[in-house]
């Protein structure tokens, strides 16, 4: 019996990429979404179709999953992992920046959720999988913006979970501290920048991707009726 579609969004690095990996590894055929579809291509993984979309637009990602479908057959899990980490002060943050987390993050993953849960609905069957961060939960110096997107990620998951609940859709949240991956690179504040860098030396490093890929696996691989809601993960001697 083959395996349903798995959707990943950001799949071109990080997080994306380490569950493009354990899905592909696994036999599931893959959507994957990135605005650098070289990366998604150079990948070489079976059964997966390498789109470039950006999330923000939601006429191109939902013209992906519908291509996949064809293709595949339904969509049982989203994962939407694309995201942009941009750190910064208020008072001298480029508004630009903010402007393209609440893009990303916030619009970007309702875009991704509302791609397939009305067939998900109609199937009363699937699971999303929305990415945060430790950084939904709690504030960290610099990350004002950044916390304010992922707090939104855990209000809208939660809240989604209560409406979809009774038709056998799943919504989970996995919540990583810092994970050894390119979101660092995009902060334009050096000074921010090398601070971060000292701090994961300090502690002796930070988790892996896959570590993150793992989590998303155990929690979508439970049966339909058992929804674990929200994983917090990080390394052991990351205190905050």
């Amino acid at each position: 019996m083959s395996l349903p579609l798995v959707i990943i969004t950001g799949a071109s690095s990080g997080i994306g990429e380490a569950c493009a990996r354990l899905f592909s590894a696994q036999g599931h055929p893959l959507l994957l979404l990135a605005r650098r579809v070289a990366r998604l291509e150079a990948l070489g993984l079976p059964n997966a179709l390498c789109r470039e979309v950006d999330v923000c637009d939601h006429e191109t990602l939902l013209a992906a999953v519908n291509e996949a479908e064809a293709r595949f057959g339904a969509a049982d899990l989203i994962v939407n992992n694309a995201g942009q980490m941009l750190l910064g002060r208020i008072a001298d943050q480029d508004p630009a920046e903010w402007s393209r987390m609440l893009d990303v993050n916030v619009k970007g993953l309702l875009s991704g959720i509302r791609s397939v849960l009305p067939g998900m609905l109609a199937r009363r069957h699937g699971t999303i999988i929305n990415i945060s961060s430790v950084a939904g939960r709690k504030t960290f110096d610099f990350h004002a913006a950044y916390c304010g997107t992922k707090f939104a990620v855990h209000a809208i998951s939660e809240n989604l979970r209560q409406e979809v609940a009774l038709q056998d859709v799943r919504v989970i949240t996995i919540a990583p501290g810092a994970v050894e991956t390119e979101l660092l690179t995009h902060t334009s504040d050096q000074g921010i920048r090398d601070g971060y860098t000292a701090w994961k030396e300090e502690i002796g490093g930070v988790i892996a991707a896959a570590d993150v890929a793992a989590a998303v696996a155990f929690a979508y691989q439970q049966p339909q009726n058992v929804c674990v809601r929200e994983i917090v993960l990080a390394a052991t001697r990351q205190q905050p």
